[in-house]
């Protein structure tokens, strides 16, 4: 490649990134006015440019093959530094005093959406256009997993939008997804593992995930040294550079060893200390949201194309009902045996709910690794945006009807006086 051709390159990549950071901006405003977390408009936005892009000829011009190889690595980038933010994040959750009120709402929110994803499994397997060529284990687990997921990163936008991060509610909600996505993430690499060797890899898939878990160990004993520490005081923006570096390079090595490249931005951000971190990974994880809308274009274009024509309505319809009664069913079941009332344990039925980019993450994993087909993929997808688009509406609608309840009851009180 001589010199005009890799300027000519450079700056049509230049112009295609900046084509999609226009489009996440849009996708960002129009969420705002429309009472949104932003991350909801910004995923559709993004996953619908790239095929409208191809549609119009956008391949001669903005999406090359060579730019949307480029792009694919940037949304890599950003992923990587985005998840880094997003564990950190989990570690920083406070959970409630009550034990049982945790385990029962867990319990309730994550069984019922996995015997939901198994049911949804049994309609994929009977159908052969949806099938696809998985092994069926790794396929019932993927889609089990897929309606099981909470977002914890937009559960706690929304918490914070609604004003009920520090309310018993919002800190229950939130450990309850903490746990789920744990365990998510967990029966992921299981899926996964099963889908590229087999129930012979599973011994394998163990070996690499303890020794990501040493690894895992060792470097937040590091990172609490007093070297390091005062290292980080000094030079935070190089401190979050090495850090950026560091969940690139694990993921890169998960990657080579079989299993998915999440897992290694995973490791690095749960590695990271609590305790005066925040503003170093804050900025990680902020690169990350810069350029994650990349990951959603390129997944469009690779997913996307072609497949308006034959839109798989009957999976659509039945992923999103299975998903929303799994989730608010589930959770709202949980919390009561727990001992909640029946108003806030809807209300955290409502909340679990939210599935958003964590949701995508799994979905395009499941994608690349050849678990899930296109229809199948597509229907997930629509499930994760409208179950999380429901849950600030949904929630808002029950504080409305709790707050006109309280009025009648207090004037009936009133009256009877």
């Amino acid at each position: 490649m001589n010199a005009a051709e890799f300027a000519a390159r450079t700056g049509q990549v230049a112009l295609a990134l900046l084509a999609v950071l226009l489009v996440a901006f849009v996708g960002r405003a129009v969420g705002r006015m429309v009472r949104q977390p932003t991350v909801v408009t910004e995923i559709a936005f993004g996953l619908a440019i790239g095929p409208a892009l191809l549609a119009f000829g956008g391949e001669r011009t903005l999406l090359s093959e060579e730019t949307t190889g480029t792009l694919r690595t940037i949304g890599h980038v950003g992923l990587v530094l985005f998840l880094i933010g997003v564990a950190h994040e989990l570690r920083r959750t406070s959970a409630p005093a009550r034990g049982q009120l945790i385990g029962w709402t867990t319990a309730g929110a994550l069984i019922v959406p996995l015997l939901a994803g198994c049911a949804f499994a049994l309609a994929v397997l009977a159908d052969p256009e949806l099938r696809g060529t998985a092994p069926t284990a790794a396929l019932v687990m993927l889609l089990a997993v897929s309606l099981a997921v909470t977002a914890v990163p937009v559960l706690a936008r929304i918490l914070e939008e609604q004003e009920l991060l520090d309310t018993p509610i919002g800190k229950l909600s939130m450990t309850v997804s903490l746990i789920i996505d744990v365990v998510a993430w967990l029966l992921l690499a299981l899926a996964l593992g099963l889908a590229a060797g087999g129930s012979g890899g599973l011994p394998r898939l163990a070996m690499v995930v303890a020794g990501g878990l040493l690894v895992l160990f060792c470097l937040g004993r590091l990172l609490r040294t007093g070297a390091v520490t005062a290292f980080r005081a000094r030079f935070s923006q190089v401190t979050a550079v090495l850090i950026g570096a560091a969940g690139l390079v694990s993921s890169w090595a998960f990657q080579e060893l079989g299993v998915a490249e999440i897992f290694g931005a995973l490791l690095v951000g749960l590695a990271i200390p609590v305790d005066g971190w925040h503003g170093v990974v804050h900025r990680v994880g902020r690169a990350g949201r810069l350029l994650v809308p990349v990951f959603f274009v390129v997944t469009g274009i690779t997913v996307f194309s072609g497949q308006f024509g034959a839109t798989p309505w009957f999976a659509i319809v039945l992923a999103t009902v299975l998903g929303i009664v799994g989730k608010v069913g589930g959770g709202y079941l949980g919390a009561r045996l727990g001992g909640a009332p029946a108003s806030d344990a809807v209300r955290v039925g409502v909340l679990v709910n939210t599935r958003g980019l964590t949701e995508l993450v799994v979905l395009q994993a499941g994608y690349s690794a050849g678990i899930l087909t296109a229809p199948v993929f597509l229907a997930l997808v629509v499930m994760a945006l409208v179950t999380t688009a429901m849950t600030g509406p949904c929630y808002s609608l029950l504080e409305r009807r709790a707050a006109r309840h309280r009025k009648t009851w207090a004037l009936v009180e009133e009256g009877s006086r």
